[in-house]
């Protein structure tokens, strides 16, 4: 027994002096560490394409959560994001790719986001719809969309990769072809009624060589939304093409969003 106590004694010492993990938790967010991130899949595709990312954050020790968009409507894919932050145990940085930014764009006003991140993204204003975003800027003749008589979208399987994925191999290409989550069209039209960017500090990834947007597009609307830009060579498939420099970005975003101001 009297052997015991010294061990006994040290362990009791030892617990008085170490904090809850909870607390821990509690210390790490007080302190403005965003260990959290969401992110938010586009038009045509699903979460998968994420895996990459998802690989790199969490190897950097973020809790990385994936939204599953239905893409029926903007509503629905807002409601989906809602219920993914609704379960962030602190603050977050929320990531939207190409249609994945207007629902970014209206869900990044709850109350767990501290920053949003566009990668190849729409950013569209309050009072505004996705479609408005092309107005005045070339069109994307490599990025064909064939819409079914339900209203419902998909882009060209026989132009997939030159529009969508042409840096990614012949395999991941198919791949990305062969899962396409239709979207229904209408989406497009519809107003957006917030504008979390306006609130809320912004990074933007560019993929120079996106054949879904134009060029002078992307760049407008990053510099319209005060995005600390990063751009790099890649298609519209940059998150899986690229996945250093998006997490990168995340990451940057992580460590200057609390701090940052518009």
């Amino acid at each position: 027994m009297f052997k015991l106590l010294p061990a006994m004694l040290a362990a009791a010492v030892a617990a008085s002096f170490t904090p809850s993990v909870q607390a821990a938790d509690a210390v790490a967010r007080d302190a403005g560490q965003i260990k959290n991130v969401v992110l938010v899949h586009g038009a045509f595709a699903d979460g998968s394409g994420w895996r990459p990312v998802y690989n790199d954050l969490t190897a950097r020790g973020y809790r990385v959560s994936i939204v599953q968009n239905p893409l029926t409507s903007l509503a629905d894919d807002v409601r989906a994001t809602q219920r993914v932050l609704d379960r962030q145990d602190g603050p977050a940085i929320l990531v939207g790719h190409s249609w994945g930014g207007t629902v970014i764009t209206q869900a990044g006003v709850h109350d767990n986001v501290a920053g949003l991140v566009y990668v190849s993204a729409l950013a569209p204003d309050a009072g505004e719809t996705t479609a408005k975003q092309y107005e005045g800027f070339a069109p994307t003749p490599e990025f064909v969309i064939e819409t079914a008589s339900d209203g419902f979208g998909i882009i060209s399987p026989a132009r997939f990769k030159a529009g969508f994925a042409h840096d990614t191999t012949d395999a991941d290409a198919a791949f990305l072809r062969d899962s396409q989550v239709p979207i229904n069209m209408s989406a497009f039209g519809t107003t957006v009624t917030q504008a979390a960017w306006r609130t809320k500090p912004s990074w933007a990834v560019i993929a120079t060589e996106d054949k879904a947007f134009d060029q002078a597009m992307l760049i407008h609307m990053a510099e319209r939304i005060h995005a600390r830009i990063t751009k790099v060579p890649a298609s519209h498939a940059v998150f899986m093409t690229q996945p250093k420099v998006v997490a990168d970005t995340i990451d940057q975003a992580a460590r200057e969003a609390i701090r940052s101001t518009k």
